[in-house]
């Protein structure tokens, strides 16, 4: 049985105890939100014991990382390395994008090293096989993408992104909306170009049933992926995204009445001012299903800082409901990131992923930053290594002698100092 069949069973599983522990809710509360929908638990039946997460209502913002070798960078010690510097930053999942040329191999290096849960996109091994068969992405056949999906789930991935929401209506909706960077996915260029050749409907959307019951066998979460996201601010909200959302609601639908677990993956570059639609649209014709955001960047214009920009974009997206957040890397639109880039795409996102927790009334969040402020005012410099999200700025600062002594802003006369001395609360006073 999958997580789900079990949780409208009424039982509630060792995964579910260990994300309301977490989390800080119950387990009954788990236990509903799976059987509902509304909150995945990705782990596949496969999988070794790892630190899974709940994704989805009522649970914190969890932040996916990205690894995984390419034609130009075929390094697997490198992406190892990759995989251990996002871990260590605090990543909740890592994604293996690989399309190098051992590509099973770079997966089950992926799987005996994460401790945290592994996911895919199964159209990008199908494609480079098929361009290694064949000479071409269009010659693919249906009944090896079929095959592919089974391997990756056989080998434990516990999430997939499957770009099953994208069918001819979509691609006539996409050419006639006057799109400025057409299809910016590479799964969904390689499904597009494959469906034009060929002139036959995706097999992903046409078989969907198949893909789901592969899902089922291994309990594996179906991530839906958005292959008709927007590439830039101009195409937010277009017609050819709406009605790819549309499918991604039908097939959510079928998806839960089968008992797969499912999440929606969405866009992509939003303007600020769509970002609230955006999340209204989707989690109406989504049945609420949990919301996997790639991004989102707020803007088009900041190569190099694509994470500040991501950062920007997640924490509103989050406030307004996005449940997880893909990382961007200082390297997006650039090339391949390097040890540092992932680490620092993963703080920026974990920054904007709490911003976003804060201001959904995450209690968590929320007592983790009011504890932060009295250990300011009590010149606790302890306690603010303890709470820093990332605790390393402050670890600097602090061989400083007189750190713990003096403001290291406003020197001796630091404002919040002076008020807790008239108030006559003191250094040490729990506020």
């Amino acid at each position: 049985m999958t997580q789900v069949l079990k949780a409208r069973a009424g039982i509630i599983t060792e995964e579910m105890e260990k994300v309301a522990l977490d989390e800080g809710v119950t387990p009954e509360f788990v236990r509903q939100g799976v059987a509902g929908g509304t909150i995945v638990i990705p782990k596949n039946k496969k999988r070794k014991e790892f630190k899974v997460c709940g994704i989805g209502e009522g649970m914190s913002i969890k932040v996916n990382a990205l690894i995984g070798t390419s034609s130009d960078c075929d390094d697997m010690e490198l992406e190892a390395k990759k995989l251990a510097a996002a871990e260590e930053a605090g990543c909740n999942s890592f994604m293996d994008l690989s399309t190098g040329s051992d590509i099973d191999g770079m997966r089950h290096q992926t799987l005996s090293l994460a401790h945290v849960a592994v996911g895919c996109t199964t159209i990008y091994q199908a494609g480079i096989e098929a361009i290694e068969k064949y000479g071409s992405v269009v010659d693919m056949k249906e009944d090896e993408i079929f095959e592919v999906i089974e391997r990756q789930a056989a080998d434990g991935m516990d999430f997939m992104a499957i770009h099953c929401a994208l069918n001819f209506d979509v691609i006539k909706r996409m050419q006639t909306t006057g799109r400025v960077t057409q299809v910016v996915s590479r799964g969904g260029s390689f499904l597009t170009g494959w469906m034009l050749h060929n002139q036959k409907e995706n097999p992903l959307y046409a078989q969907y049933d198949r893909v789901l019951e592969i899902m089922k066998a291994y309990d594996v979460t179906l991530s839906l992926g958005d292959a008709i996201r927007p590439g830039c601010i101009a195409d937010s909200l277009d017609g050819a995204q709406l009605e790819g959302m549309i499918i991604q609601g039908q097939l959510v639908q079928r998806a839960q009445e089968a008992g797969v677990q499912v999440m929606v993956e969405g866009p992509g570059h939003v303007p600020l001012n769509h970002v609230d639609a955006t999340m209204r649209v989707q989690k109406s014709l989504c049945n609420n299903a949990p919301y996997y955001i790639l991004g989102t960047l707020a803007t088009d214009i900041a190569p190099g800082y694509d994470h500040i920009t991501g950062a920007i974009g997640g924490a509103l997206i989050g406030s307004c409901g996005a449940d997880f957040l893909c990382y961007l890397t200082p390297a997006e639109h650039l090339g391949l990131p390097i040890e540092e880039d992932v680490r620092t795409g993963v703080i920026a996102t974990r920054m904007g992923a709490h911003i976003a927790d804060i201001s959904r009334g995450n209690k968590k969040a929320w007592q983790r930053d009011l504890a932060m402020a009295k250990a300011r005012v009590n010149r606790d410099l302890d306690r603010q290594i303890e709470l820093a999200l990332y605790p390393d700025k402050i670890k600097a600062a602090a061989q400083d002698a007189d750190f713990d002594q003096i403001c290291g802003v406003c020197g001796s006369e630091c404002a919040a100092q002076v008020a807790a001395e008239y108030f006559g609360l003191g250094s040490n006073h729990s506020l």
